[in-house]
């Protein structure tokens, strides 16, 4: 028999595949999980310090807003309880 050349416009295999091994369900799992379990403690860690420095960046906001009316409230405070001692220095040298 003759070996024959196929024609020109006729694609010819080049390239040897071989299939792939195929997985096992179950490593397919574990490999799942393992990755499952690594993007977990990157979220964790990001997640962690992203809230850190929203809460802070609150704080630090909250307190700043609020120091001024703290400051009125302390001063008033102080000026009543001075006023009361010596109010009530005066009523005991009066007395004596």
């Amino acid at each position: 028999m003759a070996t024959r050349n196929p024609p020109r416009y006729v694609p010819t295999l080049t390239e040897v595949v071989k299939p792939a091994a195929q997985a096992r369900p179950a490593e397919d799992a574990l490999l799942q999980e393992e990755l499952v379990n690594r993007v977990l403690q990157r979220v964790d860690l990001t997640l962690e310090r992203r809230l850190r420095e929203a809460i802070a960046a609150t704080v630090l906001e909250q307190t700043r807003s609020i120091a001024p009316l703290l400051r009125d409230e302390i001063e008033a405070v102080v000026r009543e309880t001075v006023a009361h001692a010596f109010a009530e220095e005066l009523d005991a040298t009066k007395r004596r």
